[in-house]
């Protein structure tokens, strides 16, 4: 069983989409990953915090409930459990070696884990318009998709 850990600030929006979409992606298509726990956390996350009402409405558009989701703050424990974190920006990726410098070999951004060469971050939508929260998921969408073709690579090639 894999783990993957998705981070971002508050665990409202990006990284709770991350993981969201990653459930569904992996529900859906076909895959030999076996069982992937998907996890999401905020390096400033303030626990129980519900996820932003664009953040819901966004993936309700995609049939995706976050009702029953909230804000986990990262922990050293969260990090130990993983045995991938992708944070959405480099600066996450930064407060997630601060709190856990041993977990370097498996702490990335998720554009950098996927190779995506144009920036590190995913811009953060808290506080805009729903039109940047459909911008921000679709992005993601788009990496997790790379993120599980590379995963079934890197499996495959353990075979």
């Amino acid at each position: 069983m894999k783990t993957i850990l998705f981070i971002c600030t508050g665990n409202t929006c990006r990284s709770i989409m991350g993981e969201a979409l990653m459930k569904e992606l992996l529900s859906k298509q076909p895959h030999t990953l076996g069982e992937v726990t998907v996890l999401s956390a905020g390096v400033s996350a303030a626990s129980g915090e519900p996820a932003s009402g664009q953040a819901v409405e966004v993936m309700n558009e995609k049939g995706i409930s976050l009702g029953q989701h909230r804000a986990t703050p990262i922990s050293k424990s969260l990090i130990d459990e993983a045995d991938l974190v992708l944070t959405m920006t480099a600066n996450h990726k930064k407060v997630v070696l601060e709190i856990h410098p041993k977990a370097k070999d498996k702490v990335y951004t998720l554009k950098e884990y996927t190779g995506t060469v144009d920036s590190l971050d995913i811009s953060d939508p808290f506080g805009q318009p729903v039109v940047i929260y459909r911008r921000s998921a679709e992005e993601i969408e788009g990496q997790l998709k790379q993120l599980l073709e590379k995963l079934e690579d890197e499996k495959n090639e353990k075979k």
